[in-house]
């Protein structure tokens, strides 16, 4: 039997065995380890597995996780959501759909805190979708705009999936975070555009609310002026090299905690709550991390990143086009397997496709994020709308029916991509280390 016929028996096995419930990391542990003892040696298996072991725990690129992710949980039990919300909603409420950008901009700014598409779906599911039944708005907006703009928690920096692929492909976090600026705003405003047709089109669906003074406007950025401050230290000193991505994390969870504390919107019970949720969190990545890196290991002497580079090479196709089915591959692998273990699987085979093809490995990274975010949000694996049915009992059929129009800002934006590079690749080049 050839390598690449086991490795591909290794990798239906992989599904097979994480369908039975199995944690995905584990599975990939004690795969990588047969598959390699297999093509190898059961002492060369030991060996590469305890290497692997100690060099990813003992990594200090990694302790960038639990940085930013103790960040992001403080931010979500502080209830810093709401502050934005209020806000946004001063200056957009009396717009036709205003309720519903208010909360894509709500979303956006706590995205860019959390770094977590579900905790940013979870909290806009509680905080706005029962505004937005006060002011008559149809269900079908309320909750399909939650559940789509929840995924810009994966996008807009500090994202969670950013972090990963900047550790499996080794690019500098830094520079992922700046690029995903522009398109984490760009979705946004293609979010809004589309709400505000929809409303136009259907008033019913998004009655405009009252009109705020411009005090209040003003008077409710008060509460929101940290939030920009936490962002500007947090990606400012990124940029100008004041400190790495980690002592970033660390700033910012540091920053967080302090106004959360100040404005009493937190108290000790709930920075224990976030740190033992961070916890957790950082430990699923961190093994997810492990078994991939062993895995990985199994996969390349099983020689299937070459084969499938030189497959992919030969078909007679462009460039851009190969890019769009490597994206398929991850939206249809995202349907059956969690789309942040996917990526963390498949990136290791693909990526070296995309240096052979000579793309930016920020670019796709960035791309990647894009077809995550629709994987979170399109059957089966939809976690987003999960997220937002169980919290609200909307009925499923309703949320995908109001998440629907917003795929269209995801495909125009994939489109842009592939189209326009630069609008990926221009802030890191003026940030360049």
């Amino acid at each position: 039997m050839s390598e690449v016929a086991i490795g591909l028996i290794g990798l239906g096995l992989l599904v097979v065995v994480f369908l039975t419930g199995m944690e995905l990391g584990f599975v990939m542990v004690m795969l990588g380890f047969l598959g390699f003892a297999y093509l190898v040696s059961v002492k060369a298996a030991l060996s590469m597995v305890s290497q692997d072991v100690l060099d990813v725990l003992a990594s200090y690129a990694f302790t960038v996780v639990p940085c930013f992710v103790l960040m992001g949980q403080i931010a979500f039990n502080g209830g810093i959501a709401k502050h934005l919300y209020v806000s946004a909603y001063k200056f957009l409420g009396h717009i036709p759909g205003g309720l519903a950008m208010a909360t894509v901009g709500g979303a956006t700014a706590f995205g860019s805190i959390t770094g977590s598409s579900t905790a940013t779906t979870a909290t806009f599911a509680s905080v706005a979708i029962p505004e937005m039944d006060r002011y008559s708005y149809g269900k079908k907006l309320s909750s399909g705009i939650v559940a789509a703009a929840g995924t810009l928690g994966c996008l807009v920096p500090p994202s969670n999936p950013l972090i990963v692929y900047g550790i499996i492909t080794e690019q500098s976090i830094g520079q992922l975070f700046i690029a995903s600026v522009i398109p984490g705003l760009m979705i946004s405003v293609f979010f809004m555009l589309i709400i505000y047709g929809w409303c136009k089109i259907n008033p019913k669906l998004g009655p405009k609310g009252e009109r705020s003074s411009w005090r209040e406007r003003i008077s409710s950025l008060r509460e929101v002026a940290p939030v920009g401050v936490i962002f500007i230290v947090v990606m400012g000193g990124m940029m100008k090299g004041f400190f790495t991505p980690t002592e970033a994390g660390a700033v910012g969870a540091f920053t967080v905690a302090i106004v959360a504390v100040v404005k009493r919107d937190i108290n000790l019970k709930g920075i224990i709550k976030s740190m033992g949720e961070s916890l957790v969190t950082t430990c699923m990545v961190i093994l997810l991390i492990l078994g991939s890196t062993i895995f990985g290991h199994f996969i390349t002497v099983t020689k299937i990143p070459l084969f499938v580079g030189d497959w992919i090479l030969s078909l007679p196709l462009h460039p851009s086009i190969v890019v769009v089915l490597i994206g398929f591959v991850y939206l249809v692998g995202g349907s059956f397997i969690d789309d942040l273990a996917f990526m963390i699987l498949a990136t290791p085979i693909f990526y070296p496709v995309i240096v052979r093809l000579g793309y930016d490995l920020i670019w796709f990274g960035i791309f990647l994020q894009i077809v995550v975010m629709i994987g979170i949000i399109i059957p089966p694996m939809a976690v987003s709308i999960f997220v937002v049915q169980n919290i609200t009992q909307v009925s499923l059929g309703t949320i995908y029916s109001g998440v629907f129009p917003f795929l269209i800002s995801f495909a125009f934006c994939v489109f842009l991509l592939i189209l326009f590079p630069q609008i990926v690749l221009f802030l890191p080049s003026l940030f360049a280390p």
